[in-house]
């Protein structure tokens, strides 16, 4: 019978799953046996329902599990020689998958500081209503696909933001994209070959680790610091593995919150320049930040930088609307790339997201929206801090926090007895380049305001 170490440094999680490996690989579970349920296993061995369908969930993805609807799991046929294609062997871990599917994208628990959307009533709700009643009035062509770099209004627009941004572009560098995530992914797919050593931030944005994963990708984490990069480490890491690419988000990064200093921006460039790799900016909280800053693309206007952003942050989630600006050859392969994939994006969602940048009201939304984030951002720090938690930063901005505490050891234990407790938090193992067990949490500081969170939390760390 397999026995459990709560005591052990290793998480119960990877226990569990090494333990029904074992039996599965010596025969003492063969074959099409059916697996104990998610319930009566963790009544069983006395842990937490959330822990065991983590397990079942990797022993699905690893080939040792089946899932049958209404049945149940059951032991899978192994190979003889089990395929070790990159980023697909059995040590391939679907865990960051699993979070965002199970729980990461979780609306239905009812508090949610882990979470990275913004509620409904912080967006411009308003100036979408106008923007959907001004597309009503219009004669719109509904018989054709639009344009495939997308609606040639908007990417004027765009154009124009980013000179703000002093970075110079023409209309044509432009491609909009469906939000921020079809634009790394079209990247991604367009940059990267399985087995190529790739800078990511660590912590860094877990969609974009599980799309490089899934690519085969050799992800090299870069070590965040408040300041930005720890930069004998990216120097280090640019000169034994040779690079190809480095995706990063300098402002307000998730999940640190961290904003990257000026002398980090061009320490970065200068690398680039040297080593010959290629940089993706992801710059998707630019509208959240009240400093006006210097960006990647700025110091190199599009060379070596691709640069990504979106409206979702700001406008709403659901219209979907992001975009990236490169270099003209790079661009034609890009919207080449996004014409193969899914023909165009949504002129619909680009004329709404035109719309509410044209609203008179939309800059006095996102002043407003800064303000109330800076007094969300220290509220909830104070709170964590008086808990003892250790914050990395405090940016005032943005979205995000990142925070530990010298009682927790494991984050994603915490986080499944949180949800038991209809609480979602963010671990830290989610953001991580190696998804190692981490003390760190993310909180988002809108989502921070329920005193039940701060009992939770407290009853949790208190000795």
């Amino acid at each position: 019978m397999l026995t459990l170490n709560p005591q052990s440094s290793t998480p119960l999680v990877l226990q569990i799953v090494a333990g029904i490996k074992a039996d599965i690989e010596d025969g003492t579970l063969r074959a099409g046996s059916k697996a104990p349920s998610i319930r009566q296993f963790a009544h069983a061995h006395n842990v937490s329902v959330f822990t065991v369908v983590d397990a079942y969930d990797r022993l699905v993805a690893q080939g040792y599990f089946a899932s049958r609807p209404h049945s149940g799991f059951f032991v899978k046929q192994r190979p003889s020689v089990a395929a070790e294609l990159p980023g697909h062997g059995p040590n391939f871990s679907f865990d960051s998958m699993w979070y965002l599917r199970r729980i990461f994208e979780n609306r239905a628990l009812r508090m949610k500081p882990g979470c990275g959307w913004l509620p409904g009533d912080w967006l411009f709700q308003d100036g979408v209503r106008r923007g959907l009643r001004g597309l009503a009035a219009d004669d719109v062509d509904l018989g054709g696909y639009g344009e495939p770099k997308g609606y040639p209004p908007l990417r004027q627009l765009v154009r124009d933001l980013l000179l703000e941004q002093e970075i110079t572009v023409s209309a044509e560098q432009v491609l909009l994209t469906h939000g921020s995530s079809q634009a790394m992914d079209l990247v991604a797919r367009r940059l990267v070959r399985p087995g190529d050593a790739v800078l990511v931030d660590d912590p860094g944005y877990p969609n974009l680790l599980f799309s490089l994963r899934f690519l085969g990708a050799r992800l090299i984490g870069v070590p965040r610091t408040a300041a930005g990069y720890d930069l004998v480490a990216l120097e280090k890491l640019v000169l034994e593995h040779s690079p190809k690419v480095f995706f990063t988000q300098p402002r307000l990064q998730s999940p640190t919150g961290s904003v990257a200093q000026l002398a980090h921006l061009h320490r970065v460039m200068q690398l680039a320049d040297k080593h010959d790799f290629l940089v993706v900016e992801n710059d998707i909280y630019a509208d959240l930040d009240p400093e006006p800053r210097p960006s990647l693309a700025s110091l190199d206007q599009l060379n070596r930088v691709v640069y990504i952003s979106s409206f979702s942050k700001t406008i709403s989630p659901n219209i979907r609307v992001g975009y990236l600006a490169a270099n003209p050859d790079l661009l034609e392969d890009l919207a080449q790339l996004k014409m193969i994939s899914g023909l165009t994006s949504s002129e619909f969602s680009e004329r709404i997201a035109h719309g509410a940048l044209l609203d008179g009201r939309w800059r006095k939304h996102v002043k407003g929206l800064r303000e109330r984030l800076a007094k969300a951002h220290v509220a909830t720090a104070a709170k964590l801090i008086q808990l003892g938690f250790e914050i990395f930063c405090e940016p005032k901005a943005g979205i995000f926090l990142w925070a530990r505490h010298p009682a927790i050891a494991d984050s994603a234990e915490l986080a499944y007895k949180a949800a038991e407790q209809d609480i979602l938090l963010g671990p830290g193992h989610l953001f991580s380049a190696d998804l190692q067990p981490s003390p760190w949490l993310r909180f988002n500081v809108i989502f921070c305001d329920d005193p039940a969170l701060y009992a939770f939390l407290e009853s949790c760390t208190s000795p």
